[in-house]
């Protein structure tokens, strides 16, 4: 029998883009959102989630400008809560999306539904409605308790003290540590239990403090937002794992 026999090179030289995280892309999206400039967003991941994002950002009034097939982004942005004051926005299956929008959505004033595909309509989100609502929030179920569709009624959140299981989905402690500077007094976040899935939080507070915003960690056991903070763009936001690599092989 005719053979073919490939013989190990030696050695393989390259270099690869490793792409951005879902996680991060999202977080950076919003604060850019959030904070006043234009903040140009590197390395941005292309994914559901993004999209559902960028689209809602664009319908609540932020400007975007995509470049390098949408791994580069320009958000332009006057900073503090969004200024629209209706809007549906349709989330698909974006946990990380819909979490932290939720949140966001409260510092302002007006009048938001947030839905997505029936997986979306299974997903629980009432751990992040019930701390919001111990904020002043004002947030109804259109469908099963527990669940989105949400209505927002939004008026601004009030700051103060607020507990948030541990062990639950950690967007939910994501979501209202990214909307905390831009409550009306300073916030602090009790934890109950212990808190699960640390490095995203981690990644929360650092991408945070890169827009110019402190918040104090007590050993993870509550966190503490100081008061009249605001998130400023720091011109550009490069997504981890976005450098070159290079790997040789013999």
């Amino acid at each position: 029998m005719d053979s073919l026999i490939l013989k190990p090179p030696g050695r393989v030289d390259g270099v690869i883009q490793l792409p951005g995280s879902k996680s991060l892309s999202n977080r950076l999206l919003l604060l850019s959102s959030l904070a006043s400039g234009t903040t140009e967003v590197r390395n941005l991941l292309e994914s559901d989630d993004t999209q559902h994002m960028t689209t809602a950002l664009e319908t609540l009034g932020i400007g975007l400008s995509f470049f390098d097939e949408g791994a580069r982004c320009l958000v332009k942005s006057p900073g503090g809560p969004f200024s629209a004051s209706r809007a549906d926005l349709f989330l698909g299956n974006a946990g990380t999306a819909i979490r932290p929008l939720c949140a966001a959505l409260c510092l302002g004033e007006g009048e938001f539904t947030l839905t997505g595909e029936p997986r979306m309509l299974e997903r629980p989100i009432s751990h992040l409605v019930d701390a919001l609502r111990q904020l002043g929030a004002d947030i109804s179920y259109e469908g099963q308790e527990g669940y989105p569709p949400l209505r927002i009624r939004a008026g601004g959140l009030l700051g103060g003290s607020v507990s948030i299981r541990g062990n639950v989905s950690s967007q939910y402690l994501t979501a209202l540590l990214l909307a905390s500077p831009l409550a009306q007094d300073a916030l602090q976040i009790e934890i109950i239990g212990d808190l699960v899935s640390r490095p995203y939080i981690d990644m929360t507070i650092d991408v945070m403090r890169r827009f110019g915003v402190s918040v104090d960690n007590d050993n993870y056991r509550a966190f503490h937002v100081p008061g009249g903070q605001s998130y400023r763009s720091p011109g550009i936001a490069h997504l981890e794992g976005a450098g070159a690599c290079r790997r040789f092989f013999f």
